[in-house]
Formats: C-alpha cells, sequence, structure tokens
C-alpha cells in the first residue's frame, strides 16, 4: 500500500495515539519526518523519539507522546500545505500560530525548521503544519 500523504499519515497516527492515550506510536522512517519529529521534540510537544530495527530490516520510528496533567501537550496538529495543494509564505508573511503559543513547521531552503527560526534567519518556504 503506498501513501500519497506520508506526512499527513504520520500526524493522524500522533492524533489517535493521543486520543486513546498511548504513550508511544510507531511510524514508517524518513529523513524528512525525522526532521519534523526533531522540531516537534525541541519545542517540547513531545517527549522524545527513537529510530528502531524492525523485522525485515525496514527502520520505523517510535514517537513517545507528551502529556500534562493526563491532557496531550498537541492540543491541534493540522497539515497545511498538501500534495494537492502546496502552501508557499515569505519569511515577512508567515503568521504567528495562536499569537505565539503554537508553531509552525516550514520546509525551507536551508532545511526544516519552525516559523520563529524562519523569520530569524529571513527565509521562507512551504508551510507544512501548524501545531498548537
Amino acid at each position: 500500500m503506498t501513501l500519497t500523504d506520508p506526512i499527513g499519515d504520520m500526524f493522524s497516527r500522533i492524533r489517535n495515539g493521543q486520543m486513546r492515550s498511548l504513550n508511544s506510536v510507531d511510524i514508517p522512517s524518513s529523513n524528512f519526518r525525522q526532521n519534523i519529529l526533531k522540531i516537534l521534540k525541541n519545542e517540547g510537544f513531545i517527549k522524545d523519539y527513537y529510530i528502531e530495527k524492525t523485522e525485515n530490516n525496514k527502520v520505523s520510528l517510535k514517537i513517545n507522546l507528551k502529556y500534562y496533567e493526563g491532557n496531550p501537550v498537541i492540543k491541534e496538529i493540522k497539515r497545511i500545505s498538501k500534495p494537492g495543494r502546496r502552501v508557499y509564505s515569505r519569511a515577512s508573511s508567515i503568521s504567528k500560530v495562536m499569537n505565539g503559543l503554537g508553531l509552525a513547521i516550514l520546509s525551507t531552503p536551508k532545511g526544516v525548521m519552525s516559523d520563529t527560526e524562519a523569520r530569524k534567519n529571513n527565509i521562507g518556504g512551504e508551510i507544512i503544519c501548524k501545531v498548537f
């Protein structure tokens, strides 16, 4: 089975895991997903992620979800740029998510970065998702 939107699938697995109050979820691995998870970890939205070898030498990512007082830290994770409709933004026009409480993740020519980092470096790019 091929996925048309592997990033959207990752966000759905995170959402579904949090609805069931799971401690961790497994997703197939890719460098792009690892870069997104690194940003989510640095910003404090997930505890950690690990690279695991599964059967047949396939590599998967194990994401440890984060909760605060029994509620998930990620209230909403929404895919903005989709395979059918790409959304790009200049550095000057990147909007703040929930007045700076949230986070937007961008794919730029300098790599995957958060919205604050992109504004600081004056680099625009494709808006992958918004997290709050």
